[in-house]
């Protein structure tokens, strides 16, 4: 009689199979409330974002509301979430009303000279600070840094006598509006902190090629550090174009008003204009606004160099 030594292992590998397939299963369905739970708070951070972007965007729906609505009929509506009575040309008008093209030519002509003068001259400084070596380094650097916790109102008097006293600036001049803004502690800590993270292998690889100092500079520190020096861009337009006080005590004509001084001039304390002064300041907001999208990428990689290594 033969014996079938085979069985047996037939039966130990379709136990293994059976086993292998219960394994399986087990952990497809072990893996189901991974999944569910993954959903869930994807679905709540969604839920939880959709709210915040809400919340921030609905003070500026509701100026667009209050500038299109006519102001006494919004009110007696009880000021809603829409519009009441809409003037599409109110927007027109608040710009001719206080004159703000010649505004808006002024403040971008100011602009444009301190954004360019503060990015070169912290460029400059930075790398200074960054790669070369020279007496009291630490100290100077520890003296620019300082100034930052001076505010405007304590070097306001100084810096108007000056200006006066100053024939080539005087007041009333693109020189007095932007003269004591060319240079700026905040963008050469900024740019300073960016050049540090050029790795020493560029630093030798273009000593090697022969580069000089602003061979290296403009060739190899700039570029690496581009997005750093575009979010300087942004902060540096935005510090330029929203000022208000030193425009105010350098300018004695009205010709000179800047958009902060005409946005100011053209709000009114009339309730029947009150749509006037909102239109106004959505007016004034859009170089910024376009200045943001432009820079949109740079800035978020300005903002995020150095979070995550590698």
């Amino acid at each position: 009689m033969a014996i079938d030594t085979h069985a047996p292992r037939l039966d130990e590998t379709g136990r293994h199979r059976r086993l292998r397939l219960r394994r399986r299963g087990s952990a497809r369905w072990s893996g189901r409330p991974g999944v569910r739970a993954r959903w869930a708070k994807n679905a709540g951070w969604y839920i939880f974002l959709t709210a915040l972007s809400l919340l921030v965007l609905y003070p500026i729906w509701m100026t667009i509301v209050r500038a299109i609505s006519t102001p006494l009929p919004y009110i007696d509506e009880g000021q809603p979430l829409w519009w009441v009575r809409p003037q599409w040309d109110i927007f027109w008008r608040a710009f001719t009303l206080g004159d703000m093209g010649r505004a808006f030519f002024i403040s971008a002509i100011m602009t444009t000279v301190i954004v360019v003068a503060q990015v070169l001259t912290s460029v400059l400084a930075a790398y200074a600070f960054a790669f070369l070596e020279f007496p009291l380094k630490r100290l100077m650097f520890v003296v620019v840094i300082a100034t930052l916790m001076l505010p405007i109102e304590v070097t306001l008097i100084a810096n108007v006598k000056t200006i006066r006293e100053v024939a080539w600036l005087g007041v009333d001049s693109i020189q007095s509006l932007s003269a004591p803004f060319l240079a700026t502690a905040f963008g050469i800590f900024l740019i300073r902190q960016g050049f540090m993270g050029v790795p020493k292998d560029l630093r030798d690889a273009a000593t090697l090629d022969g580069f000089g100092h602003m061979g290296f500079l403009w060739r190899v520190a700039v570029p690496v550090a581009r997005p750093i020096i575009a979010s300087f861009i942004v902060v540096s337009f935005l510090s330029a174009w929203n000022q208000y006080t030193w425009p105010r005590a350098v300018t004695e004509t009205s010709s000179w008003n800047t958009v902060q001084i005409a946005l100011r001039e053209v709000s009114t304390t009339r309730v029947d204009q009150l749509n006037i002064g909102f239109a106004a300041a959505i007016v004034a907001a859009l170089p910024i606004l376009a200045i943001l999208i432009i820079f949109q990428r740079h800035l978020i990689r300005g903002l995020t160099a150095g979070a995550v290594k590698g």
